[in-house]
C-alpha cells in the first residue's frame, strides 16, 4: 500500500462519526432511549470492521456504505444533503431517524440553543458528566458571536488597542478563508445517529475545516505573538494558555457532535499555515488602515467584494451570514481605527518605552474598566438592534423580497449580505470610534 493510500485510509478513519460518538460516550453523553439501539449497533459494526480478521476487506466490500459509516474524503457521500426548504434530511442527519427521540429520560437532558434561521433544535441527550458538559459549553462559546463581541472590545477599550486591532485583522483573515474553504470542499457534518447533536446552531454549514478550531488556534497564538516583547510577562504563561485554549475549543466541537476528528486536525493545521504566511503582513495592514488617505474606501470595497465572492460559492446556509458578519465587523473596526487615529482619540505608546509594564490594579482603574465595558456594550448592542430593524426591511423593499417572514427573507443574498455587512460594520465602527469618543466625552477614557 502506497503512502497516499495509507493517508487516505487514515483520513477516512478520522472522519468516521463512530469515533465522535465514542468520544461523546466517554465524556458521559448518550443518545435518547429510542436511538440507543441504533447507535450501539453502529458502534458494534465499526468495531467489527476494525477487527484484524482475514475476511475484513471482503466484508467491507459486501456491505454498502451506510450513512454514518466511514466517510472517505471525495466519495459521493460527502455531498451536503438538502438545504432548508428542500427535500431529504438536513446536513448530518439520517432520513427517518432525526425525529425518533422517544420519551425523555428521568435524568436531566441538556439542550443548547436552536438555530434561529432554520428552526432546528438540539437533541435531548443523557448527560452523566455535567462538569464536562459545562466546560465544553464554555469551550464552544469561545468561537461564537457572544465571545467575540465581548473579547475584542475588551482588548481595544481596556488593555491595548493596537493588539486588539491586529487580533481582529488576523481573526477576519482566518475565519474568511475557513468559511470559503468549507464551501469549496463541501463535506457534511458527522451523521446523526450515531452522533448526538448537542448543538445545531451551525448545523446547516459544511464541516471541513472546523472554523471553531481555526479561531481557537489563531486567537491564543496571535495574542502571544503580538504581546510578548510588547508587554512584560513570563513566556510560560503564554505556553500554558495556547494549548489549554486550543484544546478546549477543539475538543468541545467533537463533544457537541459538530465535527469529526479530521475536521479539527485540518482546522488546526490550516490555521498554522495561514499564520505562517500572513502574520508578517499584519503590522503593514494595520498601519495602512490607520494612515492611508483612502483607506476607508479601499477597506469597504475590498470587504464587500470578498463577501459577494463568498456568497457565490454555494447555496444558502448560515455560513453566508457569518461570513458577511465577519467581514462587516472587520471593515467597521478598520474604518473606525482610521478615524480615531486622525482625531487623536487613541494614541499607541511610542516604541522607545517598550516593553510595557502592567499598571497596578487600583479601585479607580478597575472601576473605569467595568464602566467602559458596561457603557460600551450597551451602546454597541443598541446600535446593533437599531441597524437590524432598519436594514432588513430596507433591503427587502429595495430588492422586492417579501418581508413577512424574516427567516425566509434572510435566506436571500440580497437581504442577508447588506443586513449583516451594514449592521456589523456599524458595530465595528462603534467599537473603535464612537464608543472611544463617548468615553473621552464623559471622562473615562
Amino acid at each position: 500500500m502506497s503512502l497516499g493510500q495509507r493517508l487516505a485510509q487514515l483520513a477516512g478513519r478520522l472522519q468516521e462519526p463512530q469515533r465522535v460518538a465514542r468520544f461523546q460516550r466517554l465524556c458521559g453523553v448518550e443518545p435518547p432511549l429510542s436511538r440507543s439501539a441504533v447507535a450501539s449497533a453502529d458502534l458494534r459494526e465499526e468495531e467489527e470492521e476494525e477487527a484484524p480478521l482475514s475476511g475484513d476487506c471482503r466484508r467491507r466490500e459486501q456491505q454498502p456504505e451506510a450513512c454514518g459509516g466511514p466517510q472517505t474524503p471525495g466519495s459521493d457521500r460527502n455531498q451536503c444533503p438538502a438545504k432548508p426548504g428542500g427535500g431529504g434530511a438536513p446536513n448530518g442527519v439520517r432520513n427517518g431517524l432525526a425525529t425518533e427521540l422517544g420519551p425523555a429520560s428521568p435524568r436531566r437532558a441538556g439542550v443548547l440553543r436552536r438555530n434561529s434561521l432554520t428552526g432546528e433544535e438540539g437533541e435531548l441527550a443523557h448527560v452523566s458528566n455535567w462538569p464536562l458538559y459545562y466546560l465544553f459549553c464554555f469551550g464552544t462559546e469561545l468561537g461564537n458571536e457572544l465571545f467575540y463581541i465581548l473579547f475584542f472590545p475588551f482588548w481595544i477599550w481596556n488593555l491595548d488597542a493596537l493588539v486588539g486591532r491586529r487580533l481582529v485583522v488576523i481573526w477576519v483573515l482566518v475565519m474568511y478563508l475557513g468559511q470559503c474553504t468549507k464551501d469549496i470542499i463541501r463535506w457534511p457534518r458527522p451523521a446523526s445517529p450515531p452522533v448526538v447533536k448537542l448543538e445545531v446552531f451551525y448545523n446547516s454549514e459544511y464541516s471541513m475545516p472546523s472554523t471553531h478550531a481555526m479561531s481557537g488556534t489563531a486567537i491564543p497564538i496571535s495574542m502571544i505573538l503580538l504581546t510578548y516583547g510588547r508587554w512584560q510577562y513570563p513566556l510560560i504563561y503564554g505556553l500554558i494558555l495556547v494549548p489549554c485554549w486550543c484544546s478546549l475549543v477543539c475538543l468541545s466541537r467533537i463533544y457537541m457532535g459538530m465535527h469529526s476528528i479530521l475536521d479539527i486536525i485540518a482546522g488546526f493545521l490550516y490555521t498554522i499555515l495561514i499564520l505562517a504566511i500572513f502574520y508578517p503582513f499584519v503590522d503593514l495592514i494595520d498601519n495602512f488602515n490607520q494612515t492611508h488617505k483612502y483607506a476607508p474606501l479601499i477597506i469597504i470595497g475590498l470587504h464587500l467584494a470578498l463577501g459577494v465572492f463568498s456568497f457565490t460559492l454555494d447555496t444558502w446556509s448560515t455560513s453566508r451570514g457569518d461570513t458577511a458578519e465577519i467581514l462587516g465587523s472587520g471593515a467597521g473596526i478598520a474604518c473606525g481605527s482610521h478615524v480615531t487615529y486622525n482625531m487623536g482619540l487613541i494614541v499607541d505608546p511610542p516604541l522607545d518605552i517598550l516593553p510595557l509594564v502592567r499598571p497596578p490594579i487600583t479601585v479607580t482603574l478597575f472601576g473605569k474598566a467595568i464602566l467602559r465595558i458596561l457603557i460600551g456594550m450597551v451602546f454597541v448592542l443598541v446600535i446593533r438592534d437599531i441597524m437590524k430593524r432598519i436594514t432588513i426591511p430596507l433591503a427587502c423593499k429595495i430588492f422586492n423580497r417579501p418581508c413577512d417572514d424574516i427567516r425566509k427573507a434572510r435566506q436571500h443574498m440580497e437581504v442577508e449580505l447588506p443586513y449583516r455587512y451594514i449592521t456589523y460594520g456599524m458595530v465595528g465602527f462603534s467599537i473603535t470610534c464612537l464608543v472611544p469618543y463617548l468615553f473621552f466625552f464623559i471622562g473615562i477614557s
